[in-house]
């Protein structure tokens, strides 16, 4: 009896090890299987960011290529205007901007020297070769008959040194009074020349009627607080 009870006892000893055993062993699987879901899970989420880190570098280096690659106004080429040369004056056909006075053109003619005739004559002390001037113009091509320019549109005088504009100006304005309406006429060489400027095709003859409002040594260049 004494002998059967130990060997029940071993057996149900061995039994609880075995049970023991197997519950760990479960544990370890199953902490196996969490580890390796957990790590795959961690695997997923840096792929899908990289994933997504990835996307968002490429649409803003797509964006930034764009906005880097599209041509500003200044750098769209603009088509070459064709010469004037040899192209007499027409009669103005254009509207005039409001209180601009009338432009006489030499229809028929092709300017080969300035043109300078006094329309109104002012009064005080004439312009010089090293004064600013204060004025209102109006500037008109002479092959097409349009205008180019005219400080009338804005309503404000402008103001520059006569030494840094166009040759037709530089001589054609020296000698004026304040208050006196002059014309000039100015062949393409006292103008812009061979290479135009603008809206001012190349070799272009230009008519232009100024109003001088003042000059001075000392005026500063820009748009007048008329």
């Amino acid at each position: 009896m004494g002998t059967s009870k130990r060997e029940r006892q071993k057996a149900g000893h061995q039994a609880r090890l075995n049970v023991e055993r197997s519950l760990d062993r479960r544990d370890r699987i199953r902490r196996r299987v969490l580890t390796i879901a957990g790590s795959a899970i961690v695997v997923v989420a840096a792929v899908a960011l990289v994933i997504v880190l990835s996307d968002n570098s490429s649409t803003s280096t797509t964006s930034a290529t764009t906005t880097t690659s599209a041509p500003t106004t200044s750098t769209i080429a603009q088509p070459k205007l064709a010469s004037a040369a040899g192209k007499p004056c027409v009669d103005f056909n254009d509207t005039l901007p409001p209180n601009a006075p009338e432009v006489t053109m030499p229809v028929g003619q092709l300017p080969t020297s300035l043109v300078v005739q006094d329309l109104v004559t002012g009064s005080g002390t004439p312009v010089a070769p090293a004064d600013s001037v204060t004025v209102n113009y109006i500037g008109v091509s002479c092959s097409t008959g349009k205008i180019f320019d005219s400080s009338w549109t804005n309503g404000k005088a402008v103001t520059f040194p006569l030494n840094q504009v166009i040759t037709g100006w530089s001589q054609g304005l020296v000698g004026m009074q304040p208050n006196g309406r002059r014309l000039l006429v100015i062949p393409a060489d006292m103008g812009y020349g061979s290479s135009g400027q603008g809206s001012i095709a190349p070799d272009e003859s230009l008519i232009f009627v100024v109003d001088l409002i003042s000059a001075s040594k000392t005026a500063t260049p820009g748009i007048a607080s008329n």
